[in-house]
């Protein structure tokens, strides 16, 4: 299968595949914000969600390119279980929209992790976003090791932005 998405699709399609993730979810974005989701009849913050699933024992990791802002920090704190067993690493090169979901299917496309991009917002607030949904195995195995690679930090060393990073995932 490989299904082009658009728009509203971002979150009809992508959210509630992530929402069913049961072992691992692979999360790449540029930009994170306070994103909410529907669950049942109320809007709650994504990060519940993110939250439910590591209790469930879906191992999440999370790379983004800068820290979110404050309405982000504030729900982060509402969820101990992403402090303690979400793994996240900053890299300010990071663009790339990535989701992998139990390395099985995989999102790629243009859509940051915020209201806008995943279509949450009124048809005259959103972005215009275009990405691929996908279970072929060699494009899910592509997205992921170009995802594994940030994550490992393979181009850390060489990387001629340290000055911008908070965090590097490889120490000089």
């Amino acid at each position: 299968m490989i299904k082009f998405i658009s728009d509203t699709e971002h979150y009809d399609f992508v959210l509630n595949l992530l929402a069913h993730a049961h072992h691992t979810l692979w999360i790449g974005t540029a930009d994170i914000k306070d994103l909410y989701v529907m669950r049942g009849n109320l809007k709650q913050p994504f990060l519940g969600l993110l939250s439910d699933l590591i209790a469930g024992g879906v191992a999440v990791r999370l790379i983004h390119a800068k820290e979110p802002g404050q309405p982000f920090r504030t729900d982060f704190d509402r969820y101990p279980l992403l402090a303690s067993r979400m793994e996240r690493a900053l890299c300010p090169r990071v663009h790339f929209k990535l989701i992998i979901i139990d390395s099985t299917i995989c999102y790629i496309g243009s859509a940051n992790l915020t209201g806008a991009g995943m279509g949450m917002k009124s048809p005259h607030r959103r972005n215009f976003e275009a990405g691929i949904i996908t279970d072929e195995p060699s494009l899910v195995d592509a997205a992921s090791e170009e995802f594994d690679k940030v994550w490992r930090g393979a181009g850390c060393r060489q990387c001629q932005r340290r000055q911008f990073c908070p965090d590097p995932i490889v120490k000089p």
